[in-house]
């Protein structure tokens, strides 16, 4: 007979070592930060782009050619949201014919600067809150793995607006609101600001929750109505054709697989012969990946539509955030919407207990992916580079790194391990219960 609590000690000890490593890893960049005057990989090759994906958009914000010009994906929301987050007078219109216009205004915008500071402080904030709820005695290294990591501490470096999407994703999924309404309204917003955030609601069909989700589809398409008439751009065509041409973009470089979530990119290297990636892995190796990168995807994608299956069948076996984390899982591993958009399913992953090999696996392998550091594997030649935290010129030289080669097929094991666990549930499940009908059918009773 074991000791009450002694079952979640290693939960314990092993996350709070993970996030150590974490701390350690952020330290570790604040030094190269100070030394270099730029930040190591994972962090955006290009030093000189830092907080791009907030003051570019903040640009486009208060004039129009957001769509036909600029080719924006966002929706509106994004930029009636950034319009009243910034300084007017730090947006010349002068430079809208550059590609990253919003620059000039970093040394200008401090208000933008202040409110990318105030939002990660309040994820912090609220990602403790929730995870205190589920489980305390993991609160603080699933808090620092989800608002500290490595994809977290990406979107802040580019300014990314999954910063305020994921409040909403919190807000709208977390134990943090009692009111459905409220949270069908937080849903909409996250899907606002993130169109592929649709995923961590249409799982919810997979629960029967069909209220649910008709009021949070309904919420997404007021708030797209009310800022479409605010921002006056950004037709559903619009978004359509910009979100189909984005997509239709590969990779030119070797660069370009910096820090992504899937091999995509990767895959439009080895096919377009950008970079001679035969002299660091060998050819053979080239051709092996050819064919197990599509492989491995069509693996992932079929192991998570049978696990959808599993739900579907006995939705009272499984939670809520099974659901949404196998269906976020999806819709990134599908469509490369970057490196950080991980942090929506690892939010979900590290909702489960620490229990079973398949749960453990996935847990520890999200904390793995928020480690902010990366291991160099080949040298690129120096380049003339601009500094933005030191506002100077200097030889930078960058690396091929480990990471592109070996994250993406970390996130497919958190995809394997968690739809595997979900079928051997709905098998364990179903032997044990045998004998009765499914739950659903009993609690709905015989018809008169």
């Amino acid at each position: 007979m074991s000791v009450p609590g002694t079952a979640r000690l290693p939960s314990r000890w092993v996350e709070h070592l993970l996030a150590v490593i974490i701390l350690g890893g952020i330290l570790y960049s604040g030094i190269h930060l100070l030394r270099y005057g730029f930040l190591p990989p994972p962090f955006f090759y290009e030093p000189s782009d830092t907080f791009a994906d907030w003051f570019n958009p903040a640009f486009w914000s208060r004039r129009e050619g957001a769509y036909d010009a600029w080719k924006t994906v966002y929706l509106p929301l994004s930029f009636v949201f950034l319009r009243y987050l910034g300084i007017d007078r730090c947006y010349p219109a002068s430079r809208a014919l550059e590609s990253s216009a919003g620059l000039v205004a970093r040394d200008c915008d401090w208000l933008g600067l202040v409110m990318m500071a105030v939002i990660f402080a309040a994820n912090i904030y609220l990602t403790w809150r929730t995870f205190r709820k589920l489980a305390p005695e993991t609160a603080l290294p699933r808090t620092i793995c989800v608002a500290m990591g490595a994809p977290m501490l990406n979107a802040l470096e580019r300014g990314n607006l999954i910063l305020a999407g994921f409040t909403c994703l919190l807000l709208a999924f977390g134990p943090l609101l009692a009111s459905a309404r409220l949270r069908w309204v937080f849903a909409g917003l996250a899907i606002n600001f993130k169109i592929y955030l649709v995923a961590s609601v249409i799982p919810l069909l997979l629960k029967r929750r069909w209220r649910w989700v008709e009021g949070a589809l309904l919420a997404t398409i007021v708030i797209y109505l009310l800022s479409y008439a605010a921002f006056g751009q950004g037709t559903p065509m619009e978004i359509f054709t910009n979100v189909r041409d984005f997509s239709g973009i590969g990779a030119t470089q070797i660069l370009d697989v910096w820090y992504t979530a899937t091999y995509q990119p990767l895959y439009s290297v080895l096919e377009t012969g950008t970079f001679p990636m035969s002299q660091i892995i060998g050819s053979v190796w080239v051709d092996r990946l050819m064919v197990l990168i599509p492989l491995l995807t069509r693996f992932t994608q079929v192991l998570i539509m049978l696990a959808a299956l599993a739900i579907w069948y006995r939705p009272e076996a499984f939670t809520s955030s099974r659901a949404i984390a196998l269906g976020t899982l999806a819709a990134i591993l599908t469509s490369e919407p970057g490196g950080y958009t991980i942090v929506c399913f690892m939010l979900f992953v590290l909702m489960e207990p620490w229990r079973g090999f398949g749960r453990k696996w996935a847990i520890v392998a999200c904390y793995v992916m928020a480690f902010p550091f990366d291991f160099p594997i080949d040298t690129l030649p120096e380049s003339v580079t601009e500094l933005y935290f030191r506002d100077s010129t200097a030889l930078v030289s960058r690396h091929v790194t480990l990471g592109p080669f070996v994250r993406p097929l970390i996130n497919m094991t958190i995809a394997w391990a968690l739809a595997l666990t979900t079928l051997h549930d709905l098998w364990k499940e179903m032997a044990e219960n045998a004998h009765l009908p499914s739950r659903r059918f009993r609690q709905a009773g015989p018809k008169a």
